[in-house]
């Protein structure tokens, strides 16, 4: 299944680094991303595929969220079918 991940934070090093290395030990592949700094601020969405993940969409939900609170960022995963519902205009 294919899931939008999205990452919002104060920028600063290693934000990349460490929410691919965490998506990585669950096998979840990242298809495409996109980042960006608006002034102080990172922004990343990420396409990915994990159909190789033992976790389910609501536990890679949980583990991402704590990931994020731990390190003063909003981590968020979604099915892409919902992500697209949600975002149609």
């Amino acid at each position: 299944m294919k899931a939008i991940v999205t990452v919002i934070g104060k920028d600063r090093v290693g934000i990349t680094a460490s929410v691919c290395s965490l998506l990585a030990q669950h096998n979840i592949n990242i298809l495409d991303i996109t980042q960006t700094v608006l002034q102080e601020f990172f922004t990343m969405v990420m396409l990915v595929d994990t159909s190789a993940c033992q976790q389910s969409i609501g536990e890679m939900s949980d583990l991402l969220e704590q990931a994020g609170k731990e390190q003063n960022l909003s981590i968020r995963i979604q099915r892409e079918d919902i992500f697209n519902a949600m975002h149609r205009i």
